[in-house]
């Protein structure tokens, strides 16, 4: 059990993440309220007492329960985490800021980048939320193996050394560990960018190229991650920590991962629109991939595999011309 006391967590997005946390704060003695803004789909959570759309086959403990009033949900709340997609960040963060008391901070486990700015979140939320405790959570951490208990450790990075330690602790309990980082810039690049370098390993493991290939590009995503990482100001061992390697090895290895499955289905002939209507959740690669492109552009920073990746998704590139271009790049020093 969690040694935080028992906790109010207004919990913002009833999507499958979202859903794996309520129950793990539940199973660590909090009361969460979920917050979704369409009402049928919070009807059917009332309904249901369980995600069938997201999450079948996980009841929901008493000590959670569905709204669609935002309100509600922040009524009384002594702690806020928001689980929305990265394109409906910044409105969510914008309607907590006249509603939360002065002194209460805000984490979120989304990760992304915003689509319009290219934008680390906490910046989005910097902008919005003036002083307010901030923290990000983030590494390997599927939705349905948090559900099930299964051991699991993730980085909770913060500006405020206090608020970390609090959420670490909300999350903390049972099977699963929450470690504090004050990096927040290394622990989002992370979060954004391995879910691009999965559909890359996805589409190279869906053209039959094996095992060699895919830790390649493992590790040679890494090293991108890490260039543009450090070059937006990330400490270099958060990289090798759970939100770097940690969670890019999950993401490219398993096919829990909706933007591993993404490049399979690109592979096997499907378009983007085809493969996402399949899957049929939100894959934060395909709109990471645009605004990684342009960042990396902007900072004149070198990243071949995510920029084949970014060809296929919005340039009309088939993934065998983009793994051609990659593998016809000229032989240059491995470090430097």
């Amino acid at each position: 059990m969690s040694t935080e006391p028992s906790a109010k967590v207004a919990l913002l997005g009833p999507g499958s993440w979202g859903t794996a946390l309520g129950l793990l704060l539940c199973r660590n003695g909090h009361r969460v309220r979920l917050w979704g803004h369409e009402a049928a789909q919070v009807e059917a959570l009332r309904r249901d007492s369980e995600n069938t759309q997201f999450l079948p086959g996980f009841p929901f403990p008493s000590t959670m329960m569905a709204t669609d009033s935002l309100d509600e949900a922040l009524e009384d709340a002594t702690d806020c985490l928001v689980v929305v997609p990265s394109h409906a960040f910044r409105q969510v963060v914008t309607q907590l800021a006249s509603r939360l008391p002065p002194e209460m901070g805000v984490a979120w486990a989304t990760k992304g980048l915003e689509p319009a700015t290219g934008q680390l979140l906490h910046t989005v939320a910097q902008g919005v939320l003036d002083n307010r405790p901030l923290a990000v959570v983030s590494g390997p951490s599927f939705a349905t193996e948090v559900a099930k208990g299964l051991p699991t450790a993730v980085s909770v990075a913060s500006n405020d050394g206090r608020f970390a330690t609090r959420t670490a602790r909300l999350l903390h309990g049972g099977r699963f560990r929450a470690y504090t980082s004050e990096d927040m810039i290394g622990v989002e690049i992370c979060g954004a960018a391995k879910n691009v370098l999965a559909i890359a390993t996805g589409i190279a493991d869906g053209l039959g190229f094996g095992a060699n290939t895919r830790a390649a590009l493992i590790t040679r995503g890494l090293a991108e991650l890490i260039r543009i990482g450090t070059a937006l100001g990330g400490r270099p061992e958060t990289f090798t920590g759970l939100a770097g390697i940690g969670d890019l090895v999950l993401t490219c290895t398993d096919n829990q991962s909706r933007n591993r499955r993404l490049g399979l289905a690109l592979a096997s002939g499907q378009s983007v629109d085809e493969a996402k209507a399949v899957i049929g959740q939100e894959v934060e690669g395909v709109i990471t991939a645009q605004a990684i492109h342009r960042l990396s552009e902007r900072l004149g920073i070198e990243m071949p595999i995510a920029s084949q990746v970014y060809r296929v998704l919005c340039e009309q590139v088939s993934p065998q011309e983009a793994t051609r271009a990659l593998l016809e790049r000229e032989p240059k020093p491995e470090f430097g």
